[in-house]
């Protein structure tokens, strides 16, 4: 994948969509280009959150791990943004992500995204906004799994 099409990959993320084309290629430019295999993992629940990854190819299930075992809670594909949650709060990952496919993605350093969100507010509005989604789809499956028969 060249320069110009993680440039394009990054512009169908939401919340990179109104950043300046020069600005996603420096992006781009400073970003790890990583692989996974599937099976492997993004990072572990409780790993240090020091960085964001966006999924080129591939997919991803978010996984909350727990003594009963792990839990599905969400499956990524394409263009979607993960690891921003322990970013933005300054904490351990709350989740384990894992490849279910043979993957690629671009590592953002979490200075780097900082960085991005401290000059671009639309981009902070818009990582709300998810969080926000996110967050209502939580609640909606807590109280569908509350009302289901014991």
């Amino acid at each position: 994948m060249t320069l110009d099409t993680e440039v394009q990959s990054l512009r169908q993320v939401p919340m990179f969509k109104d950043i300046d084309p020069s600005r996603l290629k420096l992006l781009a430019f400073t970003s790890e280009r990583i692989h996974f295999a599937r099976g492997q993992r993004f990072f572990s629940q409780g790993d240090a959150a020091d960085a964001a990854y966006v999924i080129l190819d591939g997919c991803a299930e978010v996984l909350l791990e727990n003594p009963g075992g792990a839990v599905k809670v969400a499956e990524l594909g394409r263009n979607a943004l993960l690891g921003e949650m322990g970013i933005l709060s300054d904490s351990p990952r709350s989740a384990t992500v894992v490849a279910t496919e043979p993957s690629s993605a671009l590592r953002i350093d979490k200075r780097v995204f900082l960085e991005l969100l401290s000059q671009f507010p639309q981009m902070s509005i818009a990582i709300m906004r998810e969080l926000a989604n996110r967050l209502e789809r939580t609640n909606a499956q807590l109280l569908a799994h509350a009302a289901e028969p014991a």
